[in-house]
């Protein structure tokens, strides 16, 4: 973790690429474990998508992954406003220490922004299609109890 490291920089990197886990490589390295774990969930929500649109939305195993990839994003999006709202100071005195300050300015207000509109919109979007999914098949399994 050498170099000068921008807060506007890292929320802008985690709101456009935080589902791959760009962010943790931004600010920790190549080897952060957490980034590379990044991808399972997303690729994997991916892959529930891809179900759900080539198999229709009563693939039960779309259903239970596509929440994965809603989490991971709406995760990024809250480590781009943790990395938001972090004090200057702080934020200088963890990634650059002895070196060039960042100051924040209002590029960080506007990924800010972004960040909050995207993460709780995919937040509530994948509750809302979780919770409409299991009920749906709560449902359907009273129909298949009572004929």
């Amino acid at each position: 973790m050498s170099g000068y490291k921008s807060k506007t920089l890292a929320a802008w990197i985690a709101l456009i690429g935080g589902g791959l886990g760009l962010h943790r490589f931004y600010l920790y390295g190549r080897r952060d474990v957490w980034g590379w774990l990044w991808w399972v969930p997303t690729l994997v929500g991916a892959y529930g998508v891809l179900r759900v649109l080539e198999l229709g939305q009563d693939d039960q195993l779309a259903w239970l992954l596509v929440p994965l990839l809603g989490f991971a994003l709406a995760a990024a999006m809250l480590a781009a406003i943790v990395y938001g709202v972090t004090p200057d100071e702080k934020w200088n005195e963890r990634f650059n220490p002895g070196g060039q300050a960042h100051q924040s300015g209002w590029g960080v207000v506007f990924a800010l922004i972004l960040s909050l509109l995207v993460g709780a919109t995919v937040l509530m979007s994948t509750i809302a299609f979780s919770g409409q999914r299991y009920f749906e098949y709560q449902v359907e399994e009273g129909r298949k109890i009572s004929q």
